[in-house]
């Protein structure tokens, strides 16, 4: 038996978004193990958690995609508070916001409060995408292309497991280096942080661009959670309110980014077989 199956995780709030049940990239598996590690008092889902564009195109639902629906549903039955917050993949859930389905909660946003009295606005970030708000027919031609990445992703990176490397992501690397695509991120970063303050809140959580961050940005935290689908990541406080980027790898390696943006680590499987 792995050694890491008898350790629990306890964090105060955990944020994940952008998981994309529905499609074949979506990374659930890791998904079901984090879960299984993690013990939280709240647990919001920032958007994107089922994939109705890609479900509207090829019905795609193995069961592990239903597992992690289960999985959150037996969290809120056994007394986790979670709330979920649509983003624009699964916007069909928008119409429900204000209802309960099985003790999961629907809203358009919230203003969660850390365990040091932090304001800190959630909400799942495509209201606040240019592109999403003003030409839609982009994002649609730009979810294909991303889609299209994906796949390429898939068969690139079948070759570099045969040859024992890790996986490598095409679309991450392109949104890193092509200039209107840092510029757009830093649009999108620069709105929520605007919003923010017009909230006269103290930060912002938030999904959408697939792109886990934590920093402050003129006095206000900026939280991305990331993605289960090229990357693995979400946002956990911790109880004393702190935050902290964790980011589950293929080897269950958690990798942990503070808002001073310092690197540590929790054990790794083998770390943890050493220790005892």
């Amino acid at each position: 038996m792995d050694r890491l199956d008898s350790i629990t995780f306890d964090f105060r709030t955990v944020w994940i978004s952008d998981i994309h049940l529905g499609t074949k990239d979506c990374k659930a598996k890791e998904l079901l193990e984090f879960i299984k590690h993690c013990r939280a008092k709240k647990i919001y889902l920032v958007g994107d958690i089922i994939d109705g564009w890609a479900l509207k195109k090829r019905w795609f639902w193995p069961q592990e995609h239903n597992d992690v629906i289960q999985k959150l549903l037996r969290q809120a039955r056994k007394g986790t508070e979670v709330i979920f917050i649509p983003g624009n993949h699964d916007e069909f859930a928008r119409q429900f916001c204000g209802l309960n389905f099985g003790g999961i909660q629907v809203r358009h946003d919230d203003v969660h409060v850390t365990a040091d009295g932090k304001k800190l606005w959630v909400t799942h970030g495509d209201l606040y995408d240019n592109i999403m708000q003003y030409a839609r027919w982009i994002a649609f031609i730009g979810d294909r292309a991303y889609t299209f990445a994906l796949w390429l992703n898939r068969a690139f990176n079948r070759i570099r497991l045969k040859l024992n490397y890790p996986y490598w992501s095409l679309s991450q690397y392109l949104k890193h280096k092509v200039k209107a695509a840092v510029s757009c991120i830093t649009a999108f970063e620069d709105l929520l942080i605007r919003e923010a303050k017009i909230k006269q809140c103290d930060g912002v959580v938030c999904g959408h661009i697939h792109k886990a961050e934590l920093r402050i940005i003129d006095h206000i935290t900026y939280a991305n959670d990331g993605d289960w689908v090229e990357s693995m990541t979400a946002l956990i406080e911790n109880h004393d309110g702190s935050l902290q980027i964790i980011d589950w790898n293929e080897v269950g390696l958690i990798n942990v980014l503070t808002e001073k943006e310092t690197l540590t680590s929790i054990p790794s499987r083998e770390e943890i077989k050493e220790l005892s």
